[in-house]
């Protein structure tokens, strides 16, 4: 083990581990008229112009270099024990395709029906990854199969489950599906004020040092997504140390409640009858998707299949291309309108994100290939293809979360990980009094919630545990998110900001 190692500035970023360094001196020498910050905190510089760095704790950390007048450039990184068993990304992907493959084959042996009658099997897709990755055999801290799920077998899984889309059996759905998505919303604007006083009983100085700021950020990534949560610290500024902390608890709390509605699916018959809830249309629309099925049903040939992946990766790798022009221009177009309309440039961040119109575009794609010859492509299995891509994205989803690390950093976390579960408390008893109210489904709590929560990475995710044909739903909401989340994110700011000190 090294006791201490040299980092020069450039170089910094990704993982260190603490069985092979403990201290650190960072060089800047391309900086010298700049002062290092880290984790929010100036340190001296060396007199050989070197700043030496001790006792690390772990987790994440940035490092920053400030001077006055020019922009503050800054680094981060992660602090883990040790390094994990598995470090190759072929490795790990075939590691997960084996857990899809394990769970799929019990979930058919009829020792384990009673078992899967209560556990869907994907969220064991999810849950089993979790545990691989809190017990240190992989790691998405070095993993690049996450951002490759999200941004190639997303779009191509969007467009693949669209394409077969039944858009007057969607319309037969009826607005409940929209009601309980803005009451997905509502929940969260109004459970984080709710949550934020009710841990202030037992620890007032929840109420100090700018917490709500950080708490914004939450805010903002449980209504619309990582664009919204990005809009929502330039707004309130949350230090970088707070928005480290506010990462775990979204990513810890919204896990663990994807994994409740996960649960839900098992048990959607018997939430159904305690809403009183008809789901005749929901119904209706997967006979009507499963009789489609059937019909254009025919042999999958290898000049097929390439037809098929060939015209979605392309469409995939064109959503690509035009998000990679709209986002910027409309991304410029908001830094010049910052000055003159502040408000309007922060309303309206979300639609400079690239991943925003990878799903927007690919989502159209999809809607419009639903119009022509391509809608057979269900014959050969376009949906089961979708849904496979969406289970790789679910097992990549899982190794982001680590029990193990939540467990161990409990007390330092435990105001705001109570802050994070009674929010999204509120926000589920908030949909099951309003689903009660108008009688609607438990596929309508499950996927406008996630729709939020979520967003487009899980909402068709969850929509597909319940049948693939109703996917596209999760999709359109999702989007939806997107239009809304900083609306309401500043809206459920301006609510926690007003009740801190």
């Amino acid at each position: 083990m090294t006791l201490v190692k040299r980092i020069n500035f450039d170089q910094i970023g990704g993982v260190l581990y603490q069985d092979e360094v403990q201290n650190f001196v960072i060089d800047f020498d391309n900086y010298r008229n700049y002062s290092l910050s880290v984790n929010d905190s100036i340190y001296p510089t060396l007199s050989n112009g070197l700043v030496l760095i001790k006792d690390f704790q772990l987790g994440e950390h940035s490092i920053a270099l400030v001077k006055t007048g020019e922009k503050t450039i800054k680094k981060k990184f992660k602090y883990n024990r040790t390094a994990p068993l598995i470090t190759n990304d072929a490795v790990v992907f075939g590691l997960l395709f084996l857990v899809l493959v394990l769970i799929f084959r019990t979930a058919e042996m009829p020792i384990f029906k009673k078992f899967y009658g209560i556990v869907p099997a994907l969220l064991l897709c999810y849950f089993i990854p979790a545990i691989l990755n809190s017990l240190n055999i992989i790691s998405s801290d070095i993993s690049n199969l996450y951002f490759v799920a999200s941004r190639y077998l997303l779009p191509a899984s969007l467009i693949l489950l669209c394409l077969s889309i039944d858009i007057q059996g969607i319309k037969r759905l009826g607005g409940k599906a929209v009601i309980m998505f803005f009451a997905a919303t509502i929940g969260i604007i109004i459970g984080g004020p709710i949550a934020l006083y009710l841990v202030s009983l037992a620890a007032p100085e929840v109420l100090t040092g700018g917490l709500w700021r950080g708490l914004a950020t939450v805010a903002g990534s449980w209504i619309g997504g990582g664009a919204n949560q990005a809009a929502m610290l330039e707004v309130y500024q949350a230090s970088d140390k707070l928005f480290s902390k506010m990462i775990i608890v979204d990513v810890v709390v919204a896990n663990i409640f994807m994994s409740v509605l996960l649960f839900g699916t098992g048990q959607n018959k018997r939430l159904n009858k305690f809403f009183k809830a008809d789901d005749s249309a929901i119904e209706a629309l997967k006979t009507k998707m499963e009789a489609f099925q059937k019909s254009v049903e025919k042999v999958l040939t290898f000049k097929s299949l390439t037809y098929m992946l060939g015209i979605v990766f392309g469409l995939v790798g064109l959503a690509h291309l035009l998000s990679g022009y709209i986002a910027p221009g409309i991304e410029e177009w908001l830094e010049s309108i910052k000055s003159s309309s502040p408000n309007a440039a922060i309303l309206f961040t979300s639609f400079g994100s690239g991943f925003f119109w990878l799903v927007v575009l690919s989502t159209i794609f999809g809607v419009i290939l639903s119009f022509t010859k391509a809608r057979n492509f269900e014959g050969i299995g376009a949906s089961k293809v979708g849904s496979l891509f969406l289970y790789i994205l679910v097992a990549t989803i899982g190794t982001k979360m680590n029990i193990a690390e939540m467990i161990r950093e409990w007390n330092d976390f435990v105001y705001l990980f109570a802050i994070g579960l009674i929010w999204i408390l509120i926000h589920a008893l908030f949909l099951f009094v309003v689903a009660k109210i108008i009688k609607a489904p438990f596929f309508y709590v499950a996927v406008g919630s996630q729709a939020n929560v979520g967003g487009a990475a899980s909402a068709p995710v969850v929509a597909s545990a319940f049948s693939p044909a109703l996917a596209p739903v999760g999709v359109l909401l999702a989007v939806l998110g997107y239009a809304v989340g900083t609306f309401g994110a500043i809206l459920c700011t301006i609510l926690m900001q007003s009740i801190s000190v």
